[in-house]
């Protein structure tokens, strides 16, 4: 049995109180706050450009527009913009990551590896969660592009975007120009890698203008069924899509795990190209989860990072006791395909020594990825005395990620969730992950918007309906009390039956921060409130602390 199922709740209750005295591993949450602020002022004309061009984010995107086919997107509208600002995409090394999931985390563990060995880094990536400048990561710090440095880039090359854009008609959208933008400043910034996450697919993605010359590494973490409509409507056509990045005779990783047959294609396809495959799936890669490391008071996994892979080229480390900052076997795949496109660099010249690797796991964090609010944080909140965590799941795979990490971590603590979800999503698949939970109190179904927009956000009572199809199906017992507005819905009485059904309800973000607390704090327990369904929502949850 693992370690992990040892550890109880009051392990992580009790390093509630100290978490104050390490707000160090916090600064990137309060940096997210101010930068958000700023924002408003500082970018007012970079933002009101962006926002007449045509954001898929908001709008969805077109039946099979990420496929290799003509209803995809038309990448010589991209050829056309980089052409128009100097070809940028051609002046540094690039690190390319396609994939269903851990394509931020994996991006999040490679910048920091890199910058550990004192490279000078670009990263690039997608959603964003306070400021569109968390998209673009600069230099040997890995902070987000400043204000200042964004705005004055914009301005440069803002004469150039103008003729782009005349050109195209107006056919270039908000992911492409962005795209460009970011691979602009890099080449300006004289990165030295750069670390790209496609943002749909891989064939027809916006990003897939990377020429085999400048390529260091393809990576493509996983294939699950996410945006189906837009990347052909089977496993099989998104794994056609996503192996789109892959290049000649450039190495591909390979994350997974993935089905058989969906691997043997992508790997027939790097076979025909000529680029050798590592897998992190490999039988050496025999690293493995080993309890959990409290020397920071804070949960951080302790793990092995063992690969010892022989297939298409040699890959080799040995690292004990590495503590990640990212919790669950999902980032330890993620983390270990990430140290498998770092490796790559050594055969091809560039240093890195196994001391880094290890610096940049420990070192790598990323906002809204099972990201727990210090006490301070809560009780702004207005949730004192509760542990309140922040992950953006919105696919069963997360889901199903999300619900071992609170099982092998946790697995005492009295749970409450807080869902908001896009309309395009599995909703029943997830809520069938998270109701494996156990100790579940309550779920609570909001509204948040979409990339600045409502169109794509999932109505609170088309979640619940989901959750209670769910719940039906694996024989739960639940009970649907309506709006969070009643104060008698979660009087103690309600709450501390032996055997008590799950309470549905829904209702405003506002009103779901006290609702969950008053579900928790009537089994005078304390326990955890969990924010996911999306990146938005825990946007939305930062935005309450700005405010």
């Amino acid at each position: 049995m693992s370690i992990l199922k040892m550890i109880n709740w009051s392990l992580f209750k009790s390093a509630q109180i100290i978490l104050p005295k390490y707000q160090d591993f916090f600064s990137s949450t309060r940096r997210a706050f101010s930068a958000a602020s700023s924002d408003s002022c500082e970018l007012k004309e970079f933002m009101e450009y962006m926002e007449n061009l045509k954001n898929y984010e908001k709008s969805g995107v077109p039946k099979n527009a990420g496929t290799d086919s003509g209803d995809g997107f038309d990448l010589g509208r991209m050829r056309h913009l980089l052409q128009q600002l100097g070809n940028p995409q051609s002046k540094f090394k690039a690190f390319h990551i396609a994939g269903t999931k851990g394509k931020g985390s994996t991006a999040t563990f490679l910048s920091s590896i890199l910058r550990a060995e004192g490279y000078s880094v670009g990263c690039y990536t997608s959603p964003h969660i306070r400021t569109i400048r968390e998209r673009i990561t600069l230099g040997k710090s890995g902070e987000p592009v400043s204000a200042k440095d964004l705005n004055s880039h914009f301005q440069r090359i803002k004469k150039d975007l103008d003729i782009a854009v005349e050109l195209e008609k107006g056919h270039l959208s908000h992911f492409e120009v962005l795209t460009a933008f970011a691979f602009s400043l890099f080449a300006e910034a004289k990165v030295q890698f750069a670390v790209i996450e496609a943002g749909l697919g891989g064939a027809r993605d916006a990003t897939n203008v990377i020429t085999s010359s400048d390529l260091a590494v393809a990576i493509i973490t996983n294939i699950g069924e996410e945006h189906l409509a837009a990347l052909g409507g089977s496993l099989e056509s998104i794994a056609l899509a996503k192996s789109g990045i892959i290049k000649c005779g450039r190495p591909l990783v390979l994350g997974g795990t993935f089905l058989p047959h969906i691997e043997r294609m992508i790997i027939d396809r790097a076979m025909s190209l000529c680029s050798p495959v590592i897998s992190a799936s490999d039988p050496g890669n025999r690293s493995m989860i080993k309890g959990l490391s409290r020397e920071s008071q804070m949960p951080r996994q302790l793990c092995d990072m063992v690969l010892q892979i022989k297939r298409d080229l040699c890959v080799f480390v040995e690292l004990f006791d590495v503590k990640l900052r990212l919790l669950g076997s999902h980032q330890l795949q993620n983390a270990a395909t990430a140290t498998c496109a770092a490796l790559c660099i050594r055969d091809q010249g560039w240093a890195l020594s196994d001391a880094s690797i290890r610096t940049g796991l420990e070192g790598a964090f990323l906002l809204g990825r099972g990201q727990f609010l210090t006490s301070k944080e809560a009780e702004v909140l207005g949730l004192p005395g509760a542990a309140v965590l922040l992950d953006g799941a919105h696919t069963k795979d997360s889901a199903q990620a999300l619900a071992n990490v609170i099982k092998t971590t946790f697995p005492e603590a009295r749970l409450v969730f807080v869902v908001a979800m896009a309309k395009d999503k599995d909703h029943l698949g997830f809520a069938t992950e998270l109701l494996s939970v156990g100790c579940l109190e309550a779920v609570v179904f909001t509204e948040v918007d979409i990339a600045g927009d409502k169109s794509r956000t999932a109505s609170a009572s088309l979640l619940k309906d989901s959750w209670i199809e769910a719940s039906r199906e694996m024989g739960i017992d639940f009970l649907y009390r309506g709006t969070t507005k009643y104060e008698d819905q979660c009087t103690p009485s309600t709450q501390i039956r032996g055997s008590r059904p799950i309470l549905f309800a829904e209702g405003s973000l506002e009103d779901s921060l006290s609702f969950g607390h008053r579900i928790l704090d009537a089994k005078s327990c304390g326990g955890i409130i969990i924010f996911t369904g999306s990146l938005h929502i825990v946007s939305a949850v930062l935005g309450h602390l700005q405010e």
